[in-house]
């Protein structure tokens, strides 16, 4: 009994710490540190991943653990993204400003709650229906990370927010397929090598651009997505009508 309690406090625990960073990001861009800001929101994000490592390693999923989840994400990667983008540039448009910004945090909400009631085997992690909400945020905190110089998000890069906004907002709660993360205790040795070496290329390549090649790398991943909807899209269409075709002949 006691040994089922610790499981499950420190999985919590984990996700404890995301939902702590999302509000220590809120705290700093209310005070128009949007750097540190940018950070904590990434900083959730490797919280959001490790709670999920830690309760399957400790073999303690459950329906609190995914709803605590949930309830963290809403805070990590909807309101505080959004706010980061209002007080960071979308605050001089006003109420337009408000309206577009709030997008990330109403649409990453349903797009959890989607989850949350489709979800059916807690230890399989299936591939997403929809972006995922903290694929989003930091897509966002990379943005405001790699362009806010000098007290404003550099041109041309702001032409491009509400735009970008707009997709990811939809994209959340769209049906286009992402993939999830491999699991490397399913992979050859040859293959965690491989995972392992474009992880360590990314970072450095992250560290020496000062976050750009990263920001770059997610809007890629993101816009992957799309073209392979798309391209699934008109593929399958054009072989059932082939199909069609030959069972009328």
């Amino acid at each position: 009994m006691k040994l089922n309690l610790f499981k499950s406090f420190a999985a919590n625990t984990v996700t404890s710490l995301n939902i702590f960073c999302g509000f220590l990001s809120l705290v700093f861009a209310s005070q128009d540190n949007f750097m540190l800001a940018a950070i904590f929101i990434m900083a959730a994000a490797i919280f959001d991943a490790l709670d999920g490592i830690v309760a399957r390693l400790l073999n303690t999923s459950s329906k609190f653990g995914v709803e605590l989840d949930s309830l963290s994400d809403v805070v990590s990667f909807g309101a505080a993204p959004s706010f980061l983008i209002y007080k960071a540039f979308a605050f001089q448009f006003g109420n337009i400003g408000i309206l577009i910004s709030s997008l990330l945090l109403i649409f990453g909400a349903l797009r959890l709650a989607r989850f949350n009631i489709t979800i059916q085997d807690l230890n399989t992690k299936s591939d997403f229906t929809g972006l995922p909400i903290p694929l989003s945020a930091i897509t966002i905190s990379l943005l405001i990370f790699s362009f806010y110089k000098d007290g404003k998000i550099i041109e041309p890069i702001n032409y491009f927010i509400f735009p970008l906004v707009l997709l990811l907002s939809f994209l959340m709660v769209s049906k286009i397929r992402y993939n999830a993360l491999p699991k490397l205790k399913d992979k050859s040795i040859k293959q965690k090598l491989i995972y392992i070496l474009v992880l360590l290329v990314g970072i450095i390549l992250t560290i020496l651009s000062k976050g750009y090649i990263a920001f770059f790398i997610f809007l890629g991943v993101i816009l992957f997505g799309i073209v392979r909807a798309i391209y699934k899209k008109i593929f399958f269409n054009n072989t059932k009508i082939q199909e069609l075709k030959i069972r009328e002949n």
